[in-house]
């Protein structure tokens, strides 16, 4: 009997090609593909919460996988940790409802950006938060992120070509922490994310915080729908997939 199990995943996303499969490419999904392959001698897709672009890390993506062999899920949490690399984590694997869907049934996403601000870079940790070295105004900045909060067309903030049939999403919380050594933590939770949106906010909010434009402006670019006049796209390993919450109450 087919039963539906859910995983969910963190991984260092700097050695992958995002989380989506890809000929010729190492991708998340893809290496989770090919570890319950030699699980079970059966080529089973995994369907995730949503994407993940190249260089973009995960504390706690989801997905789920239909599959009727008898193994436990501690045991398929087990045997898929020993096969796949060490940069890529199953922390839970558990039998689901069968209407469980990890992309159709989520209710919200929380991505964190870490950014390092100030003077001297890190070595160990130059490969998880974008290191900016003149002084940001964080007081600017958490002016400006009042304005992404509520349901809006975000449109200024779409990358090229992503997948959607309107550009409206609703922000349910975000803000900007600071963290001991010079770190700054951007948290936003939302509804759903279009291609790139969390990382040229952030593109914009650092233009903010260099005091290339003032949160009015901010709010102007925002209203505008105008990609162009956003700010730069953020790099990539500086954002987490950090939660992605769901309807079903057992999940």
């Amino acid at each position: 009997m087919l039963k539906n199990f859910k995983i969910i995943i963190e991984y260092d996303g700097i050695a992958y090609h995002g989380w989506q499969r890809q000929k010729n490419c190492r991708t998340i999904q893809g290496e989770i593909e090919k570890a319950l392959l030699r699980m079970t001698g059966d080529r089973i897709a995994i369907t995730g919460s949503g994407r993940t672009d190249a260089g973009v890390h995960a504390m706690g993506q989801v997905a789920n996988f239909l599959c009727d062999k008898n193994i436990e899920p501690e045991n398929f949490r087990k045997g898929l940790d020993s096969i796949l690399s060490r940069d890529i984590i199953i922390k839970d694997c558990l039998i689901v409802d069968s209407k469980f869907h990890a992309r159709y049934n989520v209710t919200s996403k929380i991505y964190n950006y870490r950014i390092l601000n100030r003077k001297i870079p890190s070595a160990i940790d130059r490969n998880y938060s974008w290191f900016i070295q003149k002084k940001l105004n964080e007081s600017a900045m958490q002016s400006a992120i009042l304005h992404i909060l509520g349901r809006h067309d975000f449109q200024a903030f779409e990358g090229a070509g992503s997948p959607r049939s309107d550009s409206i999403r609703t922000v349910l919380k975000a803000g900007l922490a600071k963290r001991e050594n010079g770190y700054l933590k951007f948290r936003i939770e939302g509804d759903g994310f279009l291609r790139f949106m969390v990382r040229n906010i952030v593109g914009t909010l650092v233009d903010v915080g260099l005091e290339k434009i003032t949160p009015g402006d901010f709010k102007k670019i925002f209203l505008s729908k105008d990609r162009n006049l956003a700010g730069a796209t953020a790099p990539p390993h500086g954002l987490f997939l950090m939660e992605v919450k769901y309807r079903f109450p057992h999940n």
